[in-house]
């Protein structure tokens, strides 16, 4: 039997589901919460409440969509921060904003619980291969102690700097991710108002070399018209929204990022469901029918 200790999830989607099966196959014992009690393939305990899978949990990891998730699994009576021990680690994957993070870590170095913030950079195919990036932020020790965690769902582990840091890293990485995805569907716009063959045009793009595996990734998919959610556009915007507020608030400009928002709202508008790449149809749309 696994002397490893039992790591709970605090929501169990997309991504944390494929975390787990890799700490499981890294010889871990995993069991999860979410609102609805399913996930997964079916193969993982459900605890709840969140207060419940904390008090059996050697290491939490809070993997939710947004602030407001976090916030409503974290506290109150059933929370899990109601029953974390002392001592105990809790690590947030979720992306949130910077200052949801500096809340929680007060909240929790009140109660004496060590947080780490350590989202990843990464979409499903990373995360069900344990290739992804942890952006971690806080003490050299808890990263240390957590890092046997991090190998088995990534691989590499950047210390990005004090609580924080890691929430603050991921959006100057989806801010780039996303403005970036913005100019190459633009281009493929201008590309096809101009008349050029649309196979030619994704096949000529899928080539050169100024764009990214992950984007050529993307461009193979709005070829296909298949853009069944790695990324959903409803994070994809959301993790937008909090670099531009944040950014706002650091008094730093960010106007063609502001620019990519715009339309990676408009993409959540018509397809939140759908992977951040039903940009490209949305962009497509606008000139199908001009001559």
């Amino acid at each position: 039997m696994s002397t490893a200790p039992l790591i709970g999830f605090v929501g169990f989607g997309a991504m944390a589901s494929r975390m787990g099966a890799n700490l499981v196959r890294a010889g871990y014992q995993i069991a999860a919460y979410t609102p609805s009690g399913k996930g997964g393939d079916g193969s993982t305990r459900f605890v709840s409440p969140p207060r419940a899978l904390a008090q059996e949990a050697g290491i939490l990891i809070a993997c939710v969509p947004d602030d407001e998730a976090l916030d409503a699994s974290m506290h109150g009576p059933d929370g899990a921060l109601a029953g974390l021990k002392a001592g105990s680690l809790l690590i947030n994957t979720s992306t949130v904003a910077p200052e949801t993070t500096e809340a929680l870590a007060a909240t929790c170095a009140a109660r004496n619980i060590r947080l780490i913030d350590a989202p990843v950079a990464g979409s499903t195919p990373e995360a069900e291969s344990g290739n992804l990036i942890v952006l971690a932020g806080g003490s050299a020790d808890d990263i240390r102690q957590a890092q046997p965690v991090f190998d088995a769902i990534g691989r590499l582990t950047i210390h990005a700097g004090p609580i924080g840091s890691g929430a603050k890293l991921k959006l100057v990485i989806n801010g780039i991710m996303g403005a970036t995805l913005a100019v190459v569907a633009e281009g493929v716009t201008y590309g096809l108002a101009a008349g050029l063959d649309r196979d030619m045009l994704f096949n000529a793009l899928d080539e050169v070399p100024v764009i990214s595996p992950h984007h050529k990734r993307k461009l193979k998919a709005a070829k296909a018209r298949d853009f069944s959610p790695q990324f959903p556009a409803r994070l994809m915007q959301k993790d937008m929204r909090l670099l531009m507020t944040d950014a706002a608030r650091q008094t730093a400009p960010l106007p063609a990022m502001a620019a990519a928002t715009q339309g990676l709202s408009l993409t959540r508008r018509r397809h939140p469901d759908e992977d951040y790449s039903a940009l490209f149809a949305v962009m497509e749309g606008m000139v199908a029918n001009t001559p």
